[in-house]
């Protein structure tokens, strides 16, 4: 009898929570149900919509710890890309014999120059105080005017070379600069015509690789912006298409010596956007989310 009683109870509970259910869709509906209607009818049943809103994480949503490493992070690649432009003065500035980073500079790298060489260029200018005895500087100029041919080259110019460039001028150390430790790589910037179109592949690819991992994990951290969401994909897409139209317009000006204004250009595009979008992470990781309460 117990057992018989505890059933009906619980048969009795189930019914009634059935019927505020049902009670609870009918008073949501847009309709009602009409009490002459067959409750087996379904066409003339209202149900109601259920609107799923979509929900995206902002830095407010984020832990603190997170906040932390995304902050880092951020920071890190910011000082990593200042070194990088003090890394690009340095080893492009004085190719025109002036000091100081001009378009000129820019032109003499990639396209090159019918009266100044690379090599001529650089030891005239940033790479004259590495030299050990300012003889040398003399030495290699006269080389370069009398053709840069390769019996002299091993003869005067590379024990030279051993000894004070190839520290950083070496495929292996840095092959980002011209490669020093032969004759083949000391050719292609002892004589007029820019940089040569295997560097700039090798250059290229290096180049494009690295940059796209710092934009992606950029843009990443900055998608938990609460900003207009148009804004936003513009913003992750404007320094992948300069950092594209950069390595471009190196091949081109290889060519065009006037399209070293857009080296210059898309360069300074993709450091300010992605200036921009790390400021603004920034912002809102620390402030803006508490603003917001």
């Amino acid at each position: 009898m117990v057992i018989e009683r505890s059933f009906i109870e619980c048969r009795l509970i189930f019914t009634a929570s059935v019927n505020f259910y049902i009670e609870s869709l009918q008073r949501y509906n847009q309709g009602a149900v009409h009490p002459d209607s067959n409750p087996s009818d379904t066409a003339h049943r209202h149900y109601p919509t259920i609107i799923m809103l979509e929900s995206y994480t902002r830095f407010r949503d984020i832990s603190v710890s997170e906040r932390l490493l995304n902050t880092v992070f951020l920071l890190t690649v910011g000082l990593g890309y200042l070194v990088a432009l003090s890394n690009l003065y340095y080893t492009h500035q004085g190719r025109d014999g002036i000091a100081g980073l001009s378009i000129a500079d820019v032109t003499i790298n990639y396209h090159g120059s019918n009266d100044q060489t690379r090599l001529g260029s650089a030891i005239n200018g940033i790479m004259e105080p590495n030299l050990k005895y300012k003889n040398d500087k003399d030495v290699i100029l006269k080389w370069i005017q009398d053709g840069a041919d390769e019996p002299d080259y091993d003869q005067k110019i590379a024990p030279i070379l051993n000894r004070d460039c190839i520290k950083c001028h070496s495929r292996a150390i840095n092959p980002s600069l011209p490669d020093l430790t032969d004759y083949a790589g000391v050719s292609e910037v002892a004589h007029s015509g820019g940089a040569s179109y295997p560097r700039l592949i090798r250059v290229s690819h290096i180049h494009l690789f690295g940059i796209a991992f710092i934009l992606f994990f950029i843009g990443k951290i900055f998608l938990l912006c609460d900003i207009n969401v148009l804004v936003k994909r513009v913003a992750v897409v404007i320094p992948f298409a300069a950092m594209l139209l950069d390595v471009l317009s190196w091949f081109i000006t290889k060519s065009i010596p006037s399209f070293a204004y857009v080296v210059v250009a898309s360069g300074a595009l993709m450091g300010i956007s992605m200036g921009l979008q790390i400021l603004l992470s920034i912002y809102q990781m620390w402030f803006y989310a508490k603003d917001k309460g």
